[in-house]
C-alpha cells in the first residue's frame, strides 16, 4: 500500500485545512482531510483584525496539522495563506506565530490566490474554457481560464464573512455593492463559456439544487446548472432559512450559514457576468498548487485515465489488455462512432476491477464506482455511460431510467453494447490476450460474425455463442461463429 507523499496546509479566512495526498501526480487521491473552522476572517468588515479567539483556534489546529505531516514522515509540504492574513492588520503578527510552529506560509497575493484557483479547475477539466469563481470566507477571486492558461484574475472583497454587511444594506444596496465591485472585472462577461465554481459554499450550493431535483448523483464535482436552472437554485436560497438548509446532505452548519448571502450575491453574477452556464468544481486552490508545478508531460496526461490507472490495477485491471479489448471490439460495437474512447476504455478497466468482486455484490459497487467516485476529467454524461457499461457486463444491459437524465438513450445503448462485449470478451479464454489475437468480431452486412483461428476452433463453447447471441441481439444483428478468415 502506498504511503502520503505530499499535503497542502491552506489558511483561509473560514476554515483552516489540512490536505494530505497520495497517488499519481496527475490526480492525486485525498488520503487524509482536516479542518478547523476558525473564522479567521469574521471580523474583516468591522475591525480589520483577526480576532484573538480565532487566531488562538487556527494556531491550535496548525500545530495538530504540523504535528500530523511529521508523524507521517511527509516531507513534501506546501502551506499558503489567504484574504484574512492578507488583509487584516494584525495579518503578520498571526503569520509569525504561524512560522513558529515551524511552517514556512507563504501569504498568497489576489491574483496568486486566484491562479492558482484557476489551475485547479484547469487540472479537473481539460481544455476548459471560461470564468473561474473561487468564493472564500475573505474574498472572492474571479480569473479566466482557456487553453490551459488563465489570464486577468482579480480578488474582491466578497468573501462569505464580508456578505452579511452587505445585505444589511438591504436588497438594493446589497446589490448596488455587488455590481460595483464586478464592474471591477468587466473582462469577465466577454470571456464566454460557463462560470466555473470553487469553493465549499459553492459546493453547497450544488448540493441543494440535487436535493431538490431528487438528481441521480450526490457528488457535486462537475454537476451543471443551466442559467435558468441557477436563477431557480439562487432565488429558493437567497431568503431561505440556513437552519433548515443543514438537514440536507453535503450542506454543514458553517456552511449554510453563508449559503442565502452567496446565493444572492451570485444572483447579481448572473445577471452581471451573463455565464453560458454553471460549473461545480472540486478542485480549486489546493489542487491547483500540486497542479502549477508538474511539468507540461505531466499536466498533459489524462487526469481520467490516469487516476482509473491507478485505481483499478491493484485490483486486477490491465491498461494494456483493456486497450487490446476496446480495439477488439470497436469496428463491430462503434462502427465509426467514435469520440467517447477514453470513457470506454475507462469502463472497460472498470470492469475488469469489478470481475474480481464477489458476484452477488459486483453490480452494486461497480455501479458506485462509476457514479460516486470523484473522478476529474469527466463530466456526468461520461459517469451514467461508465455505469451502464458496468452493469451490461454484469448481465444488466436494460437502461436504467435515471441514467437518462445525464445522458441520451443513444449513449446509453451504445454504453451497454461495451459492457456486453465485455462480458464476451470474458468467455473467449477469459479475455486473455492471446485468445483475443486468435479471434476477430465484425459486423458482415447484418450479421455480427465471430471468427476463430483454426487452432483455436475448440473456444468456440456454448457459453461464447450465448454471450455472442445477445450481444448480437443488442445491436439489432443476426449473428455466426466461423472457423478461419482472420
Amino acid at each position: 500500500m502506498e504511503g502520503p507523499d505530499r499535503a497542502v496546509i491552506d489558511i483561509g479566512s473560514n476554515t483552516v485545512r489540512l490536505v494530505v495526498y497520495s497517488g499519481p501526480p496527475r490526480a492525486p487521491n485525498v488520503w487524509l482531510n482536516e479542518k478547523v473552522t476558525a473564522r479567521l476572517g469574521r471580523d474583516l468588515a468591522a475591525t480589520g483584525e483577526i480576532p484573538p479567539e480565532a487566531e488562538e483556534m487556527a494556531l491550535d489546529g496548525l500545530k495538530r496539522f504540523a504535528a500530523i505531516v511529521d508523524d507521517l514522515g511527509v516531507k513534501d509540504v506546501a502551506v499558503v495563506a489567504t484574504a484574512a492574513a492578507r488583509d487584516a492588520s494584525n495579518g503578520r503578527k498571526f503569520i509569525a506565530k504561524v512560522r513558529e510552529l515551524k511552517l514556512q506560509p507563504r501569504v498568497l497575493s489576489g491574483i496568486e490566490e486566484a491562479t492558482s484557483s484557476a489551475f485547479g479547475v484547469i487540472g479537473a477539466f481539460p481544455g476548459a474554457k471560461g470564468v473561474v469563481a473561487d468564493l472564500g470566507g475573505g474574498s472572492l477571486e474571479l480569473i479566466a481560464i482557456e487553453d490551459g492558461q488563465c489570464h486577468d484574475g482579480i480578488s474582491l472583497p466578497l468573501g462569505t464573512l464580508r456578505l452579511p454587511a452587505l445585505r444589511d444594506a438591504g436588497a438594493a444596496g446589497f446589490r448596488e455593492a455587488v455590481k460595483a465591485e464586478l464592474a471591477k472585472a468587466g473582462w469577465a462577461k466577454e470571456q464566454g463559456g460557463p462560470l466555473y465554481l470553487v469553493g465549499g459554499t459553492w459546493r453547497a450550493l450544488a448540493s441543494f439544487a440535487m436535493h431538490q431535483d431528487d438528481y441521480p448523483l450526490t457528488d457535486p464535482q462537475a454537476f451543471c446548472l443551466t442559467r435558468d436552472e441557477a436563477e431557480k437554485t439562487v432565488r429558493q436560497l437567497a431568503d431561505s432559512d440556513p437552519q433548515e438548509l443543514t438537514s440536507i446532505s453535503g450542506i454543514s452548519s458553517s456552511r449554510a450559514s453563508g449559503l442565502p448571502d452567496a446565493a444572492a450575491m451570485l444572483h447579481v453574477m448572473l445577471d452581471e457576468l451573463k455565464p453560458d452556464a454553471l460549473v461545480i468544481s472540486a478542485w480549486g486552490i489546493r489542487e491547483g498548487l500540486l497542479f502549477e508545478r508538474l511539468t507540461d508531460i505531466a499536466r498533459d496526461q489524462d487526469p481520467l485515465l490516469s487516476a482509473i490507472t491507478h485505481f483499478t490495477t491493484p485490483r486486477g485491471a490491465d491498461i494494456m489488455n483493456a486497450t487490446l479489448i476496446a480495439a477488439w471490439t470497436a469496428e463491430a460495437i462503434d462502427e465509426r462512432n467514435r469520440g467517447s474512447e477514453r470513457i470506454r476504455l475507462a469502463a472497460t478497466m472498470l470492469t475488469q476491477a469489478a470481475a474480481r468482486i464477489e458476484p452477488n455484490m459486483r453490480l452494486s459497487h461497480a455501479t458506485d464506482w462509476a457514479l460516486e467516485k470523484r473522478w476529474v476529467g469527466l463530466d456526468h454524461t461520461g459517469r451514467a455511460m461508465m455505469a451502464q457499461c458496468l452493469r451490461a457486463s454484469s448481465g444488466q444491459p436494460k437502461l436504467v431510467d435515471e441514467y437518462l437524465r445525464m445522458a441520451t438513450e443513444k449513449q446509453l445503448r451504445r454504453a451497454s453494447a461495451w459492457g456486453l462485449a465485455n462480458r464476451l470478451c470474458r468467455k473467449i479464454g477469459a479475455g486473455t490476450r492471446i485468445s483475443l489475437r486468435s479471434s476477430a468480431l465484425r459486423r458482415e452486412a447484418d450479421t455480427l460474425v465471430l471468427r476463430f483461428d483454426e487452432s483455436r476452433s475448440y473456444m468456440m463453447a456454448d457459453t461464447v455463442e450465448r454471450e455472442l447471441a445477445a450481444l448480437a441481439d443488442w445491436l439489432g444483428l443476426e449473428y455466426e461463429m466461423v472457423v478461419g478468415g482472420l
